[in-house]
């Protein structure tokens, strides 16, 4: 049966909007886990423009069900990986002026370099996944370095402007699952999945995970605004007494 990994790299992203305490993204999480999430990401980049070092550190402390790290393929990041020891780390493309992850890490001809990365992080038993887009050659090269598991990229298929460029995209997705459980990967799927496109992968076998993070943080902000504000007013009103 798959699984929800909840992303709340966005309770973060409010959080250093004001550079202020609150939201608190490992609040975030904990309520996630409560909710059904049974893993929580979060993606350490090089700015730390979101998610912070202490953020890891006490999400690796608290988290109750497993604790994904998305990260560059950098030392420093091996470095941080193996102080923390998340359950796995997710290795991505990372720029420093893109909005979010706009594709899949480029594996093909980096095999040995990879490998190499991975391979101290496999001795402290973490696990570890590839964020690939849905092609052949990277998913082939994904078996060869060495991961447990691929994420294979979905956001061609969620931002399809037509219904004839989202089927194409989801039969290279399918395809793509296919292939990856065919070499020995799991594969989990994330990017740009949200309330509506998600239920494409209702009858698809072979997924065992969907990393889902900006959908889920956007409706929690509009299905829990009334409770928020009704709070605040009831506190407001209390002022005349």
């Amino acid at each position: 049966m798959p699984i929800l990994a909840v992303n709340v790299d966005h309770v973060a992203t409010l959080r250093q909007a004001r550079l202020a305490q609150e939201p608190d993204p490992v609040t975030a999480a904990h309520l996630a886990e409560i909710a059904g999430a049974r893993a929580i990401i979060v993606h350490l980049r090089e700015d730390r423009r979101h998610i912070l070092d202490r953020d890891v550190a006490l999400l690796r402390q608290l988290v109750k069900t497993r604790l994904h790290l998305e990260m560059a393929a950098t030392p420093e990041m091996g470095r941080l990986a193996l102080g923390i020891r998340p359950h796995m780390v997710c290795l991505v493309p990372e720029k420093r002026q893109e909005l979010t992850t706009e594709g899949g890490l480029a594996c093909a001809g980096r095999e040995k370099e990879l490998a190499d990365f991975l391979a101290p992080l496999h001795a402290a038993g973490i696990g570890s996944s590839l964020f690939i887009d849905a092609e052949p050659a990277q998913i082939e090269a994904a078996r060869a370095i060495g991961a447990e598991y691929i994420e294979i990229h979905t956001g061609a298929y969620a931002d399809a402007p037509t219904p004839q460029d989202r089927q194409r995209e989801l039969e290279r997705v399918l395809a793509g699952i296919r292939l990856g459980r065919e070499l020995g990967l799991k594969v989990n799927l994330g990017h740009g999945l949200n309330y509506d496109n998600v239920w494409a992968f209702k009858d698809v076998t072979g997924v065992s995970e969907y990393s889902i993070g900006h959908s889920i943080i956007s409706r929690a902000v509009l299905t829990g605004i009334g409770e928020a504000v009704g709070t605040m007013a009831g506190i407001i009103r209390g002022f005349a007494d």
